[in-house]
């Protein structure tokens, strides 16, 4: 079932989706002090693409270094995609078929 929910998922939104994630990537790793959240971004858009049958476990790390990148993450590409993934949602809220993908 999660690999029918990937495929529908990818035709309706999520191959946009991670194309914005490469982008702001891809825009992060032009500096070296951004490579490691371009990385991330890099998972993300892998995320995007295929969301079904994925579990997001998240890291403990804190810390200054950690607090600065994302202050600057939320300034420098973010908030952007943000928005762009809120519309999506939205979007997809309209039917009832295209409540589950948008809880994705």
């Amino acid at each position: 079932m999660s690999c029918l929910g990937n495929i529908v998922w990818l035709i309706f939104g999520g191959f946009f989706g991670a194309l914005g994630w490469v982008f702001i990537g891809m825009l992060w790793c032009i500096s070296i002090i951004g490579i490691p959240v371009g990385i991330q971004c890099f998972k993300m858009a892998r995320l995007q693409l295929a969301p079904f049958g994925k579990e997001v476990i998240d890291s403990e790390s804190s810390g200054l270094t950690s607090f600065v990148l994302n202050i600057l993450w939320i300034i420098f590409g973010g908030f952007e995609l943000c928005i762009a993934n809120l519309l999506s949602a939205l979007l997809l809220c309209i039917t009832i078929v295209g409540i589950p993908f948008a809880a994705q």
